[in-house]
């Protein structure tokens, strides 16, 4: 039995600033991911640096976010709720305000590794609290706000970046989302009850590092591939010893009296579809938010600011549509509104592809409110769902697995897409009468980037016109690629999501299991 469950009931006043510190926090993570996408065009003109080193200004906040929230959820649960996420909060706002003064790339991408660190503390441990204050239908609502303060950061981040970098410079894009992480410390601080886990074991630390690791390698094996080569021997290691150390991962949980990710709960169809539907929006939605400012600044010839208007239609349903798929999920499957969503999702894909350079920004908007509208259905029932299939007093794991494979998802959802649309502009430039391969794989990387004028004068025999429209051949493709998934995606969780109601009861039953025989 959890702790929290021993106290007095909440008065309504400090659950709504409970409820407001972690959408504070949720709204953070968003404003992280959006606002240094839209800069990163205005980073690299201060900063310069290398394609690769440009791509882990994202990668280095997701990275991190994603291999550190399984054991932040473990961490809540065992020291306390409350404590793990006023540090996380802590270290989150310190870390911006280091990077609104970072002198160096290198620096930067260090200390977005250390912003991700505090948001994955943060955001575990706040929606681990979160599921200790509410109950029943309120517990619905309180997690569909969270939904749609992570459509408010994703709506009006673009924007606010965009804004900011014209008026003031980039760096005070950091600066915004520290004051956004303190004012959730001091809600906290004052509202938020102390709960934790009285079963929590110590943190699997053997389980944390392989996990980490695993992802890191893979993460990085992506991104310098499509310039190294797929089978180069840097590729072909980085790979290998990614799958290595996964292998570790899966043997030492599978050991474990008390796994930071129970392999058991795979076995249930409902958990597995939460997971696959935890991943699902980040080839359909999340990957345009870095890869459209991309386009619009470097391809299209938009400023910052107009960028940014452009994405709120991309984001802008977020801000009604996950409440709307909360109260709807009261009366229709929450598998078939979910599906049902990613399918718009996948057709706006196509209808994306449609836009070559160069169109008209109207002809964009279409699209873009599409594959919007279809995302954030799911959206809205995620994080409820996350909790409904195990029991409360795993709140935390919960938490911190489907949260794991939402960012971790998104990560390398990130770099895969990153690494296909360098293949694909690799491929495209090849087309190009007296491009070589060794011109075309050295100037693939920036021209992906959206770096055009870099790309050029990499390539002086191309015009701008034919450089854009070799861009925008490899943007069709990848678009291709992200509707087949997002479509596959659906049908899958269609199947597994048939009967989540009755998850939570199984998932007791199946976690029960480990302790009844000594780990082999």
């Amino acid at each position: 039995m959890d702790t929290n469950h021993r106290m007095k009931p909440a008065s309504p006043a400090r659950r709504a600033f409970v409820l407001a510190a972690v959408c504070l926090a949720a709204l953070c993570m968003p404003l992280s991911f959006t606002g240094p996408a839209i800069a990163i065009p205005a980073i690299a003109a201060e900063l310069h640096g290398s394609p690769l080193a440009l791509a882990w200004i994202t990668n280095a906040f997701m990275l991190s976010f994603g291999g550190c929230l399984m054991v932040a959820g473990a961490l809540a649960d065992r020291y306390g709720r409350k404590r793990v996420f006023l540090l996380g909060m802590g270290v989150f706002s310190a870390a911006a305000l280091a990077l609104a003064a970072a002198p160096s790339i290198a620096l930067l991408d260090v200390l977005r590794a250390i912003q991700g660190l505090g948001c994955a503390m943060a955001l575990s441990s706040g929606l681990a609290a979160l599921a200790q204050e509410f109950d029943g239908p309120a517990r619905a609502r309180a997690f569909s706000l969270i939904g749609t303060a992570f459509g408010v950061g994703l709506a009006f981040g673009p924007f606010l970046a965009g804004t900011l970098i014209t008026h003031t410079g980039w760096r005070a894009i950091f600066v915004a989302t520290a004051a956004a992480g303190l004012a959730a410390l001091l809600a906290a601080a004052r509202a938020m009850r102390e709960s934790r886990d009285p079963q929590a074991q110590g943190v699997d630390w053997p389980g944390a590092l392989t996990f980490t690791g695993a992802l890191s390698l893979f993460t990085y094996g992506l991104l310098q591939a499509p310039h190294k080569g797929w089978d180069s021997a840097a590729s072909l290691g980085l790979f290998g010893a990614a799958a290595l150390l996964l292998a570790a991962f899966i043997r030492v949980e599978r050991r474990a009296a008390r796994p930071m990710l129970d392999l058991s709960l795979f076995r249930l169809p409902a958990f597995a579809g939460v997971q696959l539907l935890a991943a699902a929006p980040a080839f359909s939605f999340v990957v345009l938010l870095v890869l459209l400012p991309a386009r619009f600044i470097g391809i299209e010839g938009y400023s910052a600011l107009e960028a940014g208007r452009m994405m709120i239609a991309l984001s802008a349903p977020m801000l009604v549509l996950p409440v709307l798929a909360g109260m709807a999920a009261q009366r229709l499957a929450a598998a078939h509104i979910c599906a049902s969503g990613l399918l718009l999702a996948a057709g706006g894909l196509l209808w994306l592809s449609t836009c070559a350079p160069g169109q008209p920004s109207v002809s964009l908007l279409g699209p873009l409110l599409l594959i919007g509208c279809g995302i954030s259905l799911p959206w809205g029932l995620m994080d409820g769902l996350a909790i409904s299939v195990v029991p409360v007093e795993r709140a935390g794991m919960a938490a911190g697995i489907f949260n794991t494979t939402r960012v971790a998802g998104e990560g390398l959802a990130l770099a895969i897409v990153s690494a296909l649309l360098g293949t694909f502009t690799v491929a495209a430039l090849g087309g190009i009468a007296g491009i070589g391969a060794e011109q075309a794989a050295l100037a693939a990387p920036f021209l992906a980037l959206g770096e055009l004028r870099h790309a050029g004068a990499l390539l002086p025999q191309a015009g701008a016109a034919e450089l854009a429209q070799t861009y925008g051949a490899a943007f069709r493709h990848l678009l291709y690629v992200l509707a087949s998934i997002t479509t596959a995606s659906a049908l899958l969780i269609l199947a597994f999501l048939r009967h989540p109601a009755n998850a939570a009861d199984a998932a007791r039953g199946t976690a029960a299991l480990p302790a009844c025989k000594a780990p082999n």
